[in-house]
């Protein structure tokens, strides 16, 4: 495992932590400044991979390559860290500055600093090519175990046509194959998303990765795209943060539709009073959808279909991607507006809370420790933190906002 080499801005400080982000803000135990990644070392050696060539000044060719953007002065070189004050910004688009500093071999940081805007010239991190394979291993496993997952919904559900004599598809093959498409079209548009805002900014990121989950209720623990280059500005940060979600939610509705109308709507005098039985959580978004579909009164018992399981588990996974804390999907649109020390306490709060809501679902106690545990890495944030948000950012992010509200599940699930 490779970490990084870490060297202070301020007063020089370096060691090597287990980390590769670029820069870590206020992170200095000796003067509180910001660390900058100056190098690489493997796990088993703390020899240094590649070891830093130390500069007085920066190469003329950087310097002509960035009055191309800025009206600036240099400050100081401290290894292979140039900083400078920028006096005026001329090019307003940071990603092309990051494009111009890339065929160099290096990134870049633009920051606030006591009254003054810096920016922070470092080599740029290294970005190993992708596994061709093995995304579309985890892809055919998780089909599989979705489809398993979807066959022993199917056979509760014909069960429960069978009980009620009711009308209704009894395939438990088609019915299987239904709920794994649906759960593997809403995953797949969310990481879909997130790739897209991905290479519209220029960031690169891993394939989609499903997790398979055999013998559980869905057979998959979701997907996952890793970023492996740092954001480079705080609208590049918000439409990735949103893009999944989104993305998700908006196939995550009209399957709920689906699936609804196929479900079974029984009054409770004809349902038996028995144990052993699973319930699924609402929320006002499930509530909406369910009056506009089954126009029944609020007391019956509704048995999902398959399909409608599928959609509901899409409506949970848009909540919990957005939860504001982190490195998760809302953990970057929040990281945007506010610091990365602000961030960290709200990351710790919602964590603790999470910890009381484990009254209601005992899952919230794994997913307040899972919070800890990726919030420890922290949020680094974007490359520029000068450059303003777009209007059109901050209303996505209202968006984003809008669709947590109404996808937020206390109690997602609880058996009898």
């Amino acid at each position: 495992m490779r970490k990084g080499i870490y060297e202070c801005v301020r007063c020089g400080y370096r060691e090597v932590r287990d980390s590769t982000e670029p820069m870590l803000e206020g992170s200095c135990p000796k003067c509180g400044g910001d660390m900058i990644l100056v190098g690489y070392t493997d796990e088993t050696s703390e020899a240094p991979q590649e070891t830093p060539t130390v500069q007085t000044s920066p190469p003329p060719e950087l310097e002509a390559l960035l009055s191309q953007f800025y009206v600036l002065s240099f400050v100081e070189s401290d290894g292979n860290v140039h900083v400078f004050e920028v006096k005026e910004i001329l090019e307003n688009n940071f990603e092309r500055v990051l494009v111009g500093l890339e065929r160099f071999g290096y990134w870049g940081a633009l920051k606030k600093r006591q009254g003054k805007v810096l920016l922070f010239v470092f080599p740029a991190g290294e970005v190993k090519p992708d596994n061709p394979w093995l995304p579309w291993l985890f892809l055919l496993t998780t089909i599989l175990t979705t489809f398993f997952s979807g066959y022993v919904l199917a056979q509760t559900y014909i069960a429960t046509l069978d009980h009620y004599s009711l009308p209704g598809l009894r395939n438990p093959y088609l019915i299987a194959l239904s709920f794994s498409v649906s759960v593997m079209a809403i995953i797949g548009t969310h990481e879909l998303g997130h790739k897209i805002a991905a290479a519209y900014h220029g960031v690169k990121a891993t394939m989609p990765y499903f997790i398979p989950f055999p013998f559980s209720l869905i057979g998959t623990l979701g997907a996952v795209i890793r970023i492996k280059s740092p954001l480079p500005t705080r609208n590049a940060a918000i439409d990735l943060g949103v893009s999944g979600p989104i993305a998700g939610f908006l196939v995550a509705v009209p399957v709920t539709l689906i699936g609804l109308k196929m479900s079974i709507v029984v009054p409770p005098s004809l349902v038996p009073q028995q144990s052993g039985g699973v319930y699924f959580g609402t929320n006002l978004l499930f509530e909406l959808l369910m009056r506009s579909v089954l126009r029944t009164p609020s007391d019956y018992v509704v048995f999902l279909h398959p399909v409608a399981v599928a959609g509901w588990v899409g409506i949970l996974v848009t909540f919990l991607n957005l939860i504001p804390v982190a490195q998760l999907d809302g953990g970057h649109v929040l990281r945007a507006f506010i610091s990365e020390r602000a961030h960290r306490y709200i990351t710790l709060f919602v964590a603790f809370l999470l910890f009381g809501l484990g009254y209601l679902w005992s899952g919230w106690f794994i997913w307040g420790l899972l919070v800890l545990f990726i919030g420890m890495a922290g949020n680094p944030g974007a490359l520029d933190e000068v450059s303003p948000i777009s209007k059109s950012r901050i209303l996505l992010a209202l968006v984003a906002l809008l669709i947590f509200l109404l996808t937020a599940t206390p109690r997602p699930l609880w058996s009898t």
